[in-house]
């Protein structure tokens, strides 16, 4: 497994170093939905590649992507990725061959942790007999990985409510159609092994085999079951330690005091859930910090009995005068509501204000309160790009798919939206943040 040594300084590092930025622009500069292909596109004169392939939990509701050759990109699968992430140590770009899309390949994967506890897994897969590469092209491409995984953090921390509706619709349609899926295999599986398990039929020796394969199946699907929980939840007290490590720098250097009291269990939240209470929160904060005098804050996180709700809370011994419309011109409402939260302000003269975001924490219900609710997946990443202007070649290069595909895709669009035209789509979906 090979380490990458670190650079000293001299000039052919600092022309290492422009380059970086060069890539960097190139690979943040545009729509977000296409940053993996942009990323791909700035890295191939660096790392000659056939495809690539992610594995991050930044992005709750689509934790795997992947492009390049179709052949290829189509047929890599999550489980593929856990399994070769175990192998790459964080930070160490580690190059070797690895089981991808059920065959042998060259690969250079590099893993990244700058977002949080759990690493993001990038995948190059390199031609065959493609060459080892050194030590300065390996340390630029983890430290372009790290910058990237930084941007999809803070994007994700920080993006408008129109976005968050979207996350939250594709999630909760996510985990309804995993549902459904696990439910529909165990039965079988289990249907299978009591028929095998039956004394009453001949062929002990195939029974015992096809016995053994269902078996099997069945610890492989309770197995990517886990890894999907893993990597769509987070652990409520570690997720609250890592709200606690951003809140301390904005009391260091004040007069006020920073208390916490984190949530009593370790129960798991959604990933959605748990980054936008910490988002919440830090806005939250920010207001409170903004009067005078304040000398003590309390933050705090509770999950219900029921497990059903999560609430944040902020409490201050300010001078009790803090307004609701300190918030709403920081879009706390807005960010709550596309979970179904809400925020509650309890303001007392003289005695300090405490602010609670609640937020559901139940599979998230697509309501009707949401436009973009009744398209797919795929019909948001093609109205995204039609706000943008494209036409319908340039989605189909985009998005790996055919012209007939997209003109199939703008049609449903229109007729789901109740909207005529592809200006009409285009104005609805900037109203509602669609184009990041």
């Amino acid at each position: 497994m090979p380490e990458s040594r670190r650079f000293t300084p001299d000039a052919h590092i600092r022309t290492t170093a422009a380059d970086a930025l060069s890539l960097a622009a190139r690979i943040l500069a545009g729509p977000l939905p296409e940053l993996q292909p942009r990323l791909s596109e700035a890295l191939r004169d660096l790392v000659p590649h056939r495809a690539v392939a992610q594995l991050s939990a930044i992005c709750a509701h689509s934790p795997f992507k992947s492009c390049g050759e179709e052949a290829l990109a189509l047929r890599i699968t999550a489980t593929e990725l856990v399994t070769l992430g175990t192998a790459v140590p964080v930070g160490r770009p580690w190059q070797g061959h690895a089981t991808l899309a059920g065959d042998e390949h060259p690969v250079l994967a590099v893993t990244s942790a700058v977002s949080g506890p759990r690493p993001s897994l990038l995948v190059l897969v390199r031609p065959a007999h493609a060459p080892h590469l050194d030590a300065e092209p390996l340390a630029l491409v983890q430290a372009l990985w790290d910058l990237v995984t930084a941007h999809l953090d803070r994007v994700a921390i920080e993006a408008p409510p129109g976005l968050m509706w979207q996350s939250r619709a594709v999630a909760g349609e996510r985990a309804r159609v995993i549902a459904e899926l696990s439910e529909a295999h165990t039965a079988a599986l289990t249907g299978l092994l009591g028929v095998l398990r039956s004394r009453t039929l001949d062929d002990a020796s195939a029974r015992a085999r096809a016995t053994d394969l269902a078996v099997d199946s069945l610890v492989e699907l309770r197995a990517v079951a886990e890894r999907d929980q893993s990597l769509t939840e987070e652990n409520a007290r570690q997720a609250f330690d890592r709200l606690a490590e951003s809140l301390r720098p904005l009391l260091r250097h004040g007069p006020a005091r920073l208390e916490l009291a984190p949530p009593a269990d370790d129960r798991s939240l959604p990933a959605d859930a748990a980054r936008t209470a910490r988002a919440v929160v830090r806005t939250v904060l920010l207001a409170v910090l903004e009067q005078d005098p304040v000398r003590r804050v309390q933050v705090g996180w509770q999950v219900d009995a029921t497990g059903s709700e999560l609430r944040a809370t902020v409490r201050d011994d300010g001078p009790g005068t803090l307004a609701r419309a300190a918030f709403a011109v920081r879009r706390v409402d807005e960010r709550l509501a596309a979970f179904g939260g809400r925020l509650e302000v309890d303001a007392v003269p003289g005695w300090g204000t405490t602010v609670t975001a609640v937020l559901p924490l139940g599979t998230p219900e697509v309501t009707t309160t949401d436009p973009l609710s009744v398209l797919g997946t795929r019909e948001l990443e093609v109205l995204a790009a039609l706000a943008r202007g494209h036409r319908n070649r340039a989605i189909a290069e985009a998005l790996h798919i055919s012209e007939s595909t997209v003109k199939f895709h703008v049609t449903n669009i229109l007729s789901k939206l109740s909207v005529g035209t592809r200006g009409e789509a285009a104005a609805l979906a900037h109203t509602l943040h669609v184009v990041a």
